[in-house]
């Protein structure tokens, strides 16, 4: 592949295909008389217009050399004939062959000045009428309007994607807005990021302490830190960073600030003495969630755990069980409340006390639905309980408004019909996602919330599970017991020993849980691929892409993400003759490679053997199934659920042979390995190799460092998020504790 940028310039003669939603396009140029295929995103091109391009040149086996476009200039053609063709090709509704060449006579090289212009003339033309000609002239402006805004940002070498979203947002009128400020290009819908737009605001000469830049500042950190947990930030702590990062003055900032206050563009929470700095997505989702957490524990109907006894020795009985004592109050708390939090490490018991729960439940003629975060976890939720589980987002189900912007179709107006929701996997629930779920519930609808919450949090911002925990309102039954046949399993036993503070037994060579002393990097990669790729799959009769997953603690590094990965990749599906491939910025994705979707995606669409819906999201994993160069597609297949990527879709995509810690929640693998040496010391702490260890079903492996693991048992720094949840909901009224004592409750 040659890297060089090149700048090419031609005329479209045909345009092999195109998806309008993202702008990416194959099309033939004209180049001097030389044609050229074009691959890549550069919006909604037409025959005739004329391009100037820069990229480079693509080499593929099936179909050629292509050029990849990154940026495009258009240039609207000059000369009749040209005209004539663009026109013709439908680029403008209501114009066909027939109709262009009628117009392009009368007018001939200024057809499309005096279309914009001075559209009433095309009243001239026989045939067409003033409706006809009002709405050719309104098509015309629309268009002239998207391409002006492509245009305009291709100078700044913004690409097309984001001019489309402009003017989703914005309209016609989107140019004129950027023009005055153009850091609406930050705003939520366009996304581009802050840094990008600098360089364009400073060429239109906007003064470095306006308060569209400050403001626009401001929040950029705010979101910025979103991807590092925090739903907010104190004052104290925002006002020099932002100070610092935009060089503006105190006075600067709080003047905009206190202006972003009165716009609602931001909001404060006041927490004892200290000020905490919303967005408002994130103040209304927690700000909900301690409001109906609040209604659910006051809307209880509080009954004494005494009550269900006899159910729960019928249940034993009908399944040949005994239930220890926590076990029992669990199901009585979850039948005689409105909301209740089961947690508990692997070995518990959190499966059959759930399956107890539903059971009781659905005796009484209640419809319990169930849910998780993932579908990964959703699956294995199902399979362990025999109770079909939905995904979240799946269960609340995405549409589109009229502005394309996503949305829940289970809402308040539109609830769920359910007498008694259950969530597993609760640690990975983040705070915008947990509102919409509470938003889709009726009033009377039970919750039942499951999750370990000695796991990691979530990867989307606020600590929901553990502020639930410690807000005292949420009635909490913690199971310990480790049962006896989980007690044989080293996994097990070790994960306890573990979050116990206790180091794992390394020891043992005869159980389910290995370690290998390595203490270079070169030989933990070497066994590490010696056993993905011939050991394990020789020994057990694992797949390395289907049963065995390797989890790091890193992105970066040696022993990170991206470089095993690369490993990884080479080892299991090297290139072959035959089989297409696709670079990105990050990987060279192959047919056959075992990738992650790394963003939500509520608007791709899947199928599944007659059933078709929409959504991949942050953390499924599939793999490639075919790359079509000549299309610009590629097909992956999540769980049986077939999706088509275009190219410039791949961006979303992440080889996953090997995963994070983090992006390894929810999902459980036949075989975990998992190299542990030397890193950054912020990811080597006691939860984060707890949640690794309790991913792996059959077999755990671990590589490296035994210094290191024990470092990491007694390193018991929690993950510390800024957020107000915990503090709203206890400060909405008594603990459950001082409920429960005031009423009489059996605890």
């Amino acid at each position: 592949m040659n890297e060089q940028t090149l700048h090419i310039e031609g005329t479209v003669e045909d345009v092999l295909f195109r998806n309008e939603q993202n702008g990416y396009a194959v099309l033939e140029l004209d180049s001097g008389g030389e044609l050229i295929t074009v691959v890549g995103e550069i919006g909604d091109i037409d025959e005739g217009e004329r391009l100037a391009l820069e990229g480079s040149y693509i080499n593929h086996p099936r179909f050629g050399t292509q050029f990849q476009a990154q940026y495009c200039e258009r240039k609207l053609p000059a000369d009749a004939v040209n005209i004539q063709k663009y026109l013709a090709s439908g680029a403008i509704k209501g114009i066909g062959p027939s109709l262009a060449r009628k117009i392009v006579d009368v007018f001939g090289a200024k057809t499309l000045e005096i279309m914009e212009k001075e559209p009433t003339r095309l009243l001239e033309i026989r045939g067409i009428s003033p409706k006809k000609c009002e709405n050719i002239a309104a098509e015309v402006k629309e268009i002239f309007a998207l391409r002006g805004i492509m245009i305009f940002l291709s100078q700044y070498g913004i690409r097309s994607k984001y001019a489309m979203r402009v003017y989703h947002k914005y309209g016609s009128g989107g140019r004129d807005m950027i023009c005055a400020n153009p850091y609406l290009l930050c705003s939520s819908g366009i996304d581009l990021e802050f840094r990008r737009v600098e360089k364009l605001a400073h060429d239109m000469n906007i003064a470095p302490h306006s308060p569209e830049r400050v403001a626009a500042g401001i929040e950029f950190i705010l979101s910025y830190n979103t991807k590092n947990g925090y739903t907010c930030l104190p004052l104290e702590k925002l006002e020099p960073k932002a100070t610092e990062y935009l060089n503006i003055s105190q006075k600067v900032f709080y003047e905009v600030y206190q202006q972003e206050l009165r716009d609602e563009s931001l909001f404060e929470y006041v927490r004892g003495e200290h000020e905490f700095v919303y967005l408002p997505d994130y103040y209304r989702a927690e700000r909900y969630i301690a409001d109906r957490i609040c209604v659910l524990c006051d809307f209880s109907t509080m009954d004494e755990i005494s009550k269900y006894e006899k159910m729960i020795d019928e249940e034993q009985l009908r399944h040949r069980i005994t239930y220890e004592s926590l076990q029992r109050q669990a199901i009585a708390t979850a039948l005689s409340r409105s909301i209740m939090i089961m947690t508990g490490g692997p070995g518990t018991g959190k499966t059959t006390t759930l399956n107890a729960i539903i059971s009781l439940y659905e005796k009484q003629g209640c419809k319990v639905m169930i849910a998780a975060p993932t579908g990964r976890a959703a699956q294995r939720i199902s399979d362990l309980t025999g109770y079909h589980a939905k995904t979240i987002h799946r269960l609340l189900e995405v549409e589109f408004d009229m502005t394309g912007e996503t949305r829940f179709k289970h809402n308040e107006k539109n609830p769920l019909i359910c007498d008694v929701l259950v969530v597993d996997e609760m640690s990975m629930v983040d705070v915008l996602l947990f509102e919409g779920l509470l938003r889709a519930l009726r009033l009377g609808c039970k919750v039942v919330l499951v999750g370990d919450s000695d796991q990691l949090p979530s990867v989307g911002a606020g600590n929901l599970l553990g502020d639930l925990i410690s807000s005292g309102r949420v009635p909490v039954i913690a199971l310990k017991q480790i049962f006896r046949q989980a007690q044989e399993s080293c996994i097990i036993t070790n994960a306890h020993k573990i979050i116990n503070g206790t180091y794992p037994d390394l020891t043992r060579k005869d159980a389910d849980f290995f370690f290998f002393q390595r203490l270079a990097h070169s030989d933990v990669t070497q066994l590490l691929l010696e056993l993905v790729r011939e050991r394990l799959p020789n020994a057990y009769g694992f797949s390395p892409t289907e049963n065995i997953q390797v989890i790091t603690p890193s992105r970066k590094g040696i022993l990170g993400v991206v470089e095993l990965n690369k490993l990884l990749q080479q080892a299991i599906n090297p290139p072959k003759k035959g089989v297409s491939e696709m670079r990105s910025m990050l990987y060279t994705f192959r047919e056959g490679d075992k990738v992650m979707q790394m963003k939500n995606n509520y608007d791709i669409i899947w199928h599944k053997d007659d059933e078709d819906g929409t959504g991949i999201f942050n953390g499924d994993i599939g793999k490639i199934l075919s790359i079509n160069r000549h299309s610009g597609e590629a097909v992956v297949e999540f769980d049986m659920r077939r999706v088509v990527y275009p190219f410039d879709m791949l961006e979303q995509l992440e080889l996953a042979y090997a995963i994070t810690v983090h992006k390894s929640q929810g999902s459980e693998f036949d075989a975990v390995i998992m190299p542990i040496l030397d890193s950054f010391p912020k990811l080597y702490y006691r939860n984060l190799l707890y949640t690794a260890v309790t991913r792996a079903k059959k077999l755990l492996i671990t590589i490296g460092s035994q210094k290191k693991i024990c470092d990491m048992v007694d390193n018991n720094r929690r993950t510390k998020r800024y957020t107000c949840l915990r503090h709203m909901i206890s400060a909405n009224g008594d603990t459950y504790e001082q409920i429960a004592k005031d009423r009489q409750i059996l605890l």
